[in-house]
């Protein structure tokens, strides 16, 4: 006997055009839904998110069909992932069916639903029914029974899940009906590539055929009804993320990670700088509302969430939603609050976990612009303290522009002003300029130039902060200026290298500077990857010493430029060795100075470089190692205040390749 089956068993063919008709009217309804939404999206302002097509639509396949996102977070990632498969195969074998029946099969004659093919078909679908069974009941659990800490549950999320059990609960139903009179007896070799089914098939044991075939025709119409008022739920309630959160993967920034866009200052004719509304937010803002799953993994992440503070990236996403359907005209500041605004880091841990790649940074820095432009707003005095000592000295320090290069007492650097024949400019930056700990990491570096042969400059006085602190803090005007300050002195000398050991000024320099006119003919290096170039040409030699040490990803460093190996091999070299922190790489922790914080008290919960030490002590070695001054100086403070001292130490990554070196 051919291994196949009657696609409409029992329920007979007269079903197609009823439901068809339903399955339009229930189509028609989620086209409207989608509609319905469409004005609230096209609150925001243009902003093209279709260049580079063929770039998207990888993008977007990718990321359905990997689930690669999904999956960052084992537990419950691979619930959803194996779920999503899953699911997706019993989709497809739903296609198959329709093909045939109603398509390939009355028109041409062709069936392709039988033999070998049918035998796997079946058997892939019951594996695929099962799987999704089983992972649903697994979120289940996680949501329902031992939900963790923050994550907000709604009807909708019970109306979900009771949906999805009972549509795979009756698929698996309907085919243990169809096996017990077709299969089970008469052709028992097929009946055993759909396992499930034929295990199920024992329930209708002892039953006459007729009461077998009744309840099949009922539980058909069920299943149909349950799966196409599935279909029309999406877009009125969580289930539209299905298709949100797969376009949002068509709708990346596809610009180099933790663009900023610049403003026009100039522009006459603008009324607001940043944001103080929905519609002063892109369209594409609005639409993250909507993406967002709720999972929470962005406020699991987020260090000012996970140390008391009110920040919660997930809860400002679900404001810009709330307001924009509600009071679009209504001040997104005071709905978010300024507490909240001040308190990210901006440290982009949000952004790199979420699986729906929504942008929260940025709504974040466009809303402090407002704040800072439109309303003069700093997030305590001390701030404003610093950003006046900025637009008076150009450092937050206020300390007077001629001893911005004193720490160079003794080392072999040029000040560019005197002789600007180098082959590197090292662009200093305020911390290692004026702040006494960072100031010998300035002086370990450049003897570690002078031992490659490195011939290295520096702008003494004519340098500025690079703007970055005040640009996080929303104030764009000061950072233009002092940025297009450095810019004409960086022209004027004609570099074409620039190394630095801070990483917000690397960010700086080798990207937003770009907006702003700087060329592109020249390179900028941070002094970990330089460092690592010189061992490897062989330029400098080290004598290893063994030492135990922990290493700190700083954010500018690692989840914004993906430098991970290149310091580690550094410090390999050196004779280290690395007892890892559990959040490290992609998934490490803030220092908590990112943003503009490293200007600001930290007055609410506990303090995040607290946080930070203890996670190094934990990891069982006595040694910290950063490469960023502002990492440094918050660990230097996180270690008095944590209790640490004698137990711990911080220091920079150049500090023990100078001591080492031969």
């Amino acid at each position: 006997m051919e291994a196949t089956r009657e696609i409409y068993w029992n329920v007979g063919h007269g079903v197609v055009l009823p439901m068809y008709l339903f399955t339009a009217v229930c189509f028609a309804i989620f086209a409207y839904g989608f509609y319905q939404r469409f004005p609230m999206y096209r609150l925001g302002k243009e902003l093209n998110r279709l260049d580079q097509l063929p770039k998207r639509i990888y993008l977007y396949l990718r990321g359905v069909f990997t689930q690669s996102k999904v999956l960052r977070i084992p537990e419950p990632g691979t619930y959803h992932g194996l779920f999503f498969w899953g699911f997706f195969l019993l989709f497809i074998g739903t296609l198959l069916i329709m093909v045939q029946a109603d398509f390939s099969d009355p028109l041409m004659g062709i069936r392709f639903l039988k033999g070998t093919f049918y035998k796997g078909y079946s058997l892939v679908l019951d594996i695929a029914g099962i799987v999704a069974i089983v992972m649903l009941a697994g979120l289940a659990v996680r949501r329902f029974v031992k939900p963790p800490e923050g994550l907000e549950t709604i009807i909708d999320d019970y109306l979900i899940h009771v949906l999805l059990f009972a549509i795979l609960v009756t698929g698996f139903f309907i085919e243990a009906a169809r096996m017990a009179v077709t299969e089970v007896k008469v052709n028992p070799d097929l009946a055993r590539f759909s396992p499930i089914g034929l295990f199920l098939a024992g329930s209708f044991a002892g039953q006459s055929a007729a009461t077998v075939e009744q309840t099949h025709r009922i539980l058909w119409w069920v299943h149909f009804f349950l799966a196409i008022s599935f279909i029309a739920a999406i877009p009125f309630t969580k289930l539209r993320h299905i298709f949100t959160t797969s376009t949002n993967y068509l709708l990346v920034d596809l610009r180099t990670k933790g663009s900023i866009t610049t403003l026009d200052l100039e522009d006459e004719n603008a009324e607001q700088f940043g944001v103080a509304k929905v519609t002063d937010l892109a369209w594409k803002d609005v639409f993250d509302a909507d993406a967002c799953t709720t999972c929470k993994r962005c406020q699991d992440r987020c260090p000012a969430y996970a140390t008391g503070k009110p920040l919660s990236p997930m809860k400002v996403i679900h404001q810009v939603g709330h307001l924009a359907q509600t009071d679009p005209a209504g001040s997104l500041v005071k709905e978010v609050t300024e507490e909240v605004l001040w308190d990210c880091t901006t440290c982009r841990a949000c952004q790199d976990i979420c699986p729906a790649d929504i942008e929260h940074v940025n709504k974040i820095l466009d809303m402090r612009r407002s704040l800072s432009l439109m309303d003069g707003a700093f997030p305590g005095d001390e701030v404003r303290t610093a950003i006046n000592h900025l637009e008076v000295n150009g450092n937050p320090f206020g300390s007077a522009y001629a001893t911005r290069g004193d720490w160079t007492a003794g080392l072999d650097v040029k000040i560019m002003a005197e002789d600007s024949d180098v082959d590197v400019l090292y662009f200093v930056g305020c911390y290692a300029s004026f702040d006494k700990r960072n100031r010998n990491v300035a002086r370990n570096f450049v003897t570690i130039l002078n031992a490659a042969g490195i011939k290295v400059g520096i702008l003494g006085k004519e340098e500025k902060c690079c703007g970055e602190p005040p640009r996080k803090l929303g104030n764009e005007y000061l950072y233009q200026s002092t940025a297009n300050e450095n810019i004409e002195r960086i022209r004027h000398y004609g570099v074409k290298r620039i190394v630095t050991t801070c990483p917000h000024c690397y960010n700086t320099l080798l990207r937003d500077y770009r907006d702003l006119g700087l060329e592109s003919d020249f390179t900028v290096e941070h002094h970990s990857t330089l460092i690592q170039e010189l061992l490897e040409q062989k330029r400098i030699a080290l004598k290893p010493e063994s030492f135990l040490f922990t290493y700190h990803d700083s954010c500018y460093i690692g989840r914004y430029m993906d430098i991970f190996d290149q310091p580690r091999s550094v410090l390999d070299a050196c004779g280290g060795s690395l007892a890892e922190m559990e959040a490290a790489r992609k998934d490490s922790f803030c220092c908590g100075a990112g943003g503009g914080r490293i200007l600001a008290e930290e007055k609410i919960g506990t303090r995040i470089n607290v946080a930070r030490v203890k996670m190094a002590k934990e990891a069982g070695a006595p040694l910290l190692v950063s490469n960023c001054p502002f990492c440094l100086t918050m660990f230097e403070d996180g270690i008095k205040t944590g209790g640490l001292e004698g137990e711990m130490a911080s220091r920079d990554l150049a500090e023990i390749v100078a001591e080492r070196l031969v």
